[in-house]
């Protein structure tokens, strides 16, 4: 199966068609109102009113709360969530686990066990660069960490952290993630995509 590629971090309503028309399979938008790439609900609706059926749409949060998702699911509409931080447990009831996907930054040495409790509550699982911003840093890490956490949990895997048309061909050889996620290496500045970088880097996972 051909790997996904979920393009993250737009902000801009161009971004999202260029994603759109060079052939993305999940847009990702933060939710994390300290990240440079942040899109408030009011502006998010804009952007999700772009996006045409059978794309994913993504929200990625950071120690998000019930009562945040209930108000997200009420104003607006995400396909799936993905989860960065220690809030997660609560979360867990609030949402079917086709919806959920849990992210960590590795190296992490409770990421494994945490995950094995977890690998029947969400539908996989998104691995990046451990950081204090929970990802965006474009900094890769050690894939042999990703290649060992995905044949111990059995799950689908979101690969990230420093990807870029120079190194994901590789990166997709070595770890055959189901999916991959980019945002920074394909920015000319936090939340602004460059068109060129877009189509490819797409390009480059659809010849895998």
């Amino acid at each position: 199966m051909k790997v996904k590629v979920k393009i993250c971090g737009l902000t801009r309503e161009e971004d999202v068609e260029a994603a759109l028309e060079y052939g993305a399979d999940a847009l990702g938008f933060i939710l994390y109102p300290k990240s440079p790439r942040y899109v408030p609900p009011d502006r998010l609706k804009t952007l999700l009113a772009l996006v045409p059926p059978f794309v994913q749409t993504v929200g990625v949060g950071v120690n998000l709360t019930p009562d945040e998702i209930l108000f997200l699911e009420k104003e607006v509409w995400l396909n799936l969530y993905q989860l960065h931080g220690v809030a997660i447990s609560e979360i867990l009831s609030t949402l079917p686990p086709r919806r959920l996907i849990r992210s960590y930054g590795l190296p992490d040495s409770s990421a494994l066990d945490e995950a094995e409790t977890l690998k029947v509550k969400v539908a996989g699982f998104h691995l990046d660069k451990a950081s204090p911003q929970h990802g965006g840093t474009g900094e890769t890490f050690d894939w042999s960490l990703a290649v060992e956490f995905a044949k111990k949990i059995g799950k689908p895997i979101i690969l990230a952290g420093g990807l870029n048309a120079g190194n994901v061909a590789e990166a997709i050889r070595v770890v055959r993630p189901y999916a991959i996620d980019v945002s920074s290496g394909v920015e000319v500045s936090p939340g602004r995509k460059d068109p060129g970088k877009l189509k490819d880097f797409i390009q480059i996972c659809r010849q895998m």
